[in-house]
């Protein structure tokens, strides 16, 4: 069994079987209150998905008018640090000029979260795996999606205690989609 599959079978239907509420995260790093309820919305009720939102919020620490440079040029935007080299295609997708979305990415924490989510939801679809997923979210490259998706796991762990991967005793395991 790979890391991969090892993880992702730690992990799949885990996460929304953790019995600690996702507030315990945004308690202890007194969050934007914005950003909380954006978080919150963005995950649709599945506790698996807003754990993991805040586990890629923690890993990024971005906050709202974020707007980092990276040394190939793009820039990493608002709270959950969206990359810039997504702004053409989300703009296709929400039919508004890349300016716009730029700046929605940058100050709109909702906008900011949805789009977190659907990357994250996407390479989820793309790939099958959880855990590469989340380290698709940061990079295309293999290793740097194992160390990233390696830091992700601990920030979750530290907000959700040791126990947010495993199953609760009598839970269906489930696939985690929208």
């Amino acid at each position: 069994m790979t890391n991969w599959q090892y993880l992702a079978s730690a992990t799949i239907g885990a996460i929304a079987a953790s019995v600690q509420p996702a507030v315990a995260m945004t308690q202890a790093h007194s969050e934007d209150p914005r950003v909380v309820a954006c978080v919150r919305q963005a995950a649709r009720g599945h506790d698996w998905l807003e754990k993991t939102l805040w586990g890629l919020r923690y890993q990024e620490a971005g906050w709202l008018g974020a707007e980092v440079a990276n040394t190939n040029g793009t820039h990493d935007l608002g709270p959950l640090q969206i990359n810039s080299s997504w702004v053409p295609r989300i703009a296709r997708l929400v039919g508004r000029p890349e300016k716009q979305v730029r700046y929605w990415l940058r100050y709109d924490a909702c906008f900011n979260a949805d789009a977190a989510r659907w990357i994250f939801l996407s390479a989820l679809r793309a790939s099958g795996d959880y855990w590469k997923a989340v380290g698709i979210y940061h990079s295309p490259t293999g290793w740097r999606q194992r160390a990233y998706a390696a830091k992700v796991a601990g920030h979750m762990r530290r907000a959700f205690g040791p126990n947010v991967f495993a199953r609760r005793a009598g839970a269906e395991p489930t696939t985690p989609s929208e």
